[in-house]
């Protein structure tokens, strides 16, 4: 990318509660048509932060892995539709599952193993690329590509601040 339109940061979570807690902070940026990729290894995390992305936006239904039904959608200050892709192959499966649809831009979308649309994911989005399982902590890393996108970083930036946390790798 052009140079100052990609942003990253790594942040390190200790349990599945700072982790709702990280996506919460970046859920204060969400706007309509905002996609967030989540990337990690089965039981890294990606639904735990989901969970904590929609209870910032207000959702007051149980988020669960949508693993089984594909996508499911959430009523909150923006509507949230969380896909999971694991059961599917690639990004053809997707589409013709009709799993990406103009809805969407009305609220914010989490997608559940997003490498799996490889190039069919759009150019400008959040990546959220999650690294551990079991009880070991957590390295998020958060990657911006695109300007439309380096607000989550502010967001973030101002709830460190607001609570004295520490990120790396910026």
């Amino acid at each position: 990318m052009i140079a100052g339109q990609t942003l990253r940061t790594t942040v390190v979570t200790r349990d599945p509660e700072s982790t709702r807690a990280l996506a919460a902070s970046l859920a204060a940026a969400a706007q309509p048509g905002d996609l967030i990729s989540l990337v990690g290894d089965l039981g890294a995390g990606k639904t735990q932060f989901a969970k904590g992305f929609g209870a910032a936006l207000g959702v007051t239904d149980t988020i669960v892995s949508p693993s089984f039904v594909l996508m499911a959608e959430y009523r909150g200050r923006l509507p949230m539709f969380h896909i999971d892709l694991y059961r599917l192959a690639d990004a053809a499966e997707a589409m013709a599952g009709g799993l990406i649809d103009e809805r969407q831009a009305e609220g914010v979308t989490l997608v559940e193993w997003a490498e799996r649309l490889a190039d069919a994911m759009p150019a400008e989005r959040l990546d959220v690329l999650i690294d551990g399982t079991g009880d070991d902590p957590r390295r998020i890393t958060l990657v911006a590509e695109g300007p439309g996108y380096a607000r989550y970083m502010q967001a973030l930036a101002a709830a460190a601040t607001a609570t004295g946390a520490k990120e790396s790798g910026r």
